[in-house]
């Protein structure tokens, strides 16, 4: 090569460098960006493992990384303070977040439907749990929300009931030790109490409120904005991730490596989820906004249409 030529070179190759990754010598199909998404081991979040797991075939060139947390106030430390771009969560935390001026937007559903109120078996109405310890996930959840209008339903008030907040794994071990009556929350562990026979369904969530709205997938809007075409691929795979997650033999094998559950307890709890439609509608949000503020459980939660975004969802419906 001429002294020249390795000039020319040499200025070409500098910018590059310091620009990277915006300069590439590799081409697009060889390139692979990367989202960080935040879940909790439920059959809730099948869905994001779902796609994980086959990502070659539904994401194509989009790579998620899961990250794993154990609770959920330590997935929303990480979400705020940046250090994953989004989360399959509770909704209601999401809209706390974006009360406390967090930017966030809803994208998708994880599921509806799943969440049984499960009662241990000397329990037989809604009126035996008049003076019991009734145990949620945290107290800004559907959880919490369902035991709420369960009660006010059967003729009792929240006062009525000693309500805890209890680490979902050890819910149906607790129900069984008679150290709880009764526990509300995500599946599997509402499934794994009753085939275990710790436990029976009182109510399940549809029968007290219809359309309830609880985990969902949100991304932090920075990262919306910045990488719109890469949001739009990762739903696009999200979206065909759901239609596959009732299967039985194709993705079965790929819940019980999230989950640490039987087979007979997971078959149950698909029973009672449904993937089918992950589109938050504003009717149903309302209704969510009104017992948030019944219960006072938020001031100002946002408005939809400063929380929610299903362009992405719908584009993904169209395809």
């Amino acid at each position: 090569m001429s002294s020249l030529r390795k000039k020319v070179f040499l200025y070409l190759l500098i910018p590059c460098l310091l620009l990277t990754p915006a300069c590439s010598f590799g081409t697009a199909a060889e390139e692979k960006e990367t989202l960080k998404i935040g879940y909790l081991p439920i059959t809730h979040a099948a869905p994001l493992y779902i796609a994980k797991e086959l990502e070659e075939e539904l994401l194509h060139g989009v790579e998620v990384e899961l990250i794993r947390f154990g609770t959920w106030i330590d997935l929303m430390d990480a979400l705020q303070a940046g250090r994953i771009d989004g989360a399959s969560v509770l909704i209601e935390l999401a809209m706390k977040s974006r009360e406390k001026g967090i930017d966030l937007k809803a994208v998708a559903l994880g599921h509806k439907d799943g969440n049984a109120i499960v009662v241990s078996h000397d329990v037989h109405e809604t009126e035996d749990l008049q003076g019991q310890t009734v145990a949620i996930p945290h107290t800004l959840s559907s959880h919490n929300i369902l035991l709420y209008d369960m009660l006010k339903k059967d003729g009792l008030s929240y006062q009525d009931v000693n309500i805890v907040e209890m680490p979902p794994p050890e819910m149906p071990s607790s129900l069984a030790a008679g150290t709880i009556a009764s526990y509300i929350v995500a599946e599997p562990f509402g499934a794994i109490g009753v085939t275990l026979d710790q436990g029976k369904v009182l109510y399940q969530s549809e029968e007290i409120w219809p359309h309830s709205l609880c985990c969902a997938l949100v991304l932090r809007n920075d990262v919306i904005e910045a990488h719109p075409e890469l949001v739009q691929s990762f739903i696009n795979g999200y979206v065909k991730a759901g239609e596959l997650a009732e299967e039985e033999e194709h993705v079965h094998s790929i819940h019980h490596e999230y989950l640490n559950v039987e087979e007979e307890a997971l078959a149950l709890s698909l029973e009672w989820i449904s993937y089918e439609d992950f589109r938050i509608e504003e009717k149903d949000y309302d209704v969510l906004v009104d017992s948030l503020l019944e219960m006072e459980l938020m001031d100002e939660p946002p408005l939809y249409e400063d929380f929610v975004d299903l362009t992405f969802l719908e584009e993904a419906l169209a395809q």
